[in-house]
């Protein structure tokens, strides 16, 4: 199974996890604590970009589609994905119906489905206004892109980001 989907996997204290919709965290501690009567084991992740802590059960990984973050040949397939414009045409959704299924494919948490959205509404901006909730949805999927691939890369985030402008503008934007 690729990196770019959720599996079955046990993190290690100091791991690199996605956790879908919230972006890249740091594997903090792995707790046992007891909620609403029952014990179990959790994952403690401060999500690097919010600093916001999620508390993940480690019998449910897979259910909530935490993930590794990708590795090399992924970070390709994700690119290849952005640079993609034949398949794109501008559909006559109303915008609150494309908003859903943006939504939808930013919750799977793939960096597929994200790439996706990163790229449709780029390309859809160029043809007309996007909505506030577009525009919104437009910055959250460039930054979950962003810090995922500047990790997986190890490169600084204005590098990755500075790739992505040139990817659609065609310039160091």
């Amino acid at each position: 199974m690729s990196k770019g989907s959720p599996m079955n996997r046990e993190f290690k204290v100091g791991d690199m996890a996605v956790y879908p919709a919230h972006g890249v965290g740091k594997v903090m501690s792995i707790e046992n604590r007891e909620i609403a009567g029952s014990r179990a084991q959790f994952y403690i992740l401060k999500i690097v970009d919010s600093g916001m802590t999620i508390m993940v059960p480690t019998t449910n990984v897979r259910n909530v589609g935490l993930r590794e973050v990708i590795g090399n040949e992924e970070v390709e397939a994700v690119y290849a994905i952005l640079k993609e414009r034949g398949e794109y045409t501008i559909t006559e959704q109303t915008w609150n119906r494309r908003y859903r299924e943006y939504m939808d494919k930013i919750k799977t948490g793939s960096i597929y489905e994200i790439a996706e959205v990163l790229r449709d509404l780029s390309m859809l901006r160029f043809e007309k206004e996007l909505s506030f909730g577009e525009r919104k949805m437009l910055d959250t999927a460039r930054n979950l892109i962003i810090k995922e691939l500047a990790i997986a890369e190890e490169e600084e985030e204005s590098e990755i980001s500075g790739r992505i402008d040139v990817i659609f503008t065609g310039n160091n934007a």
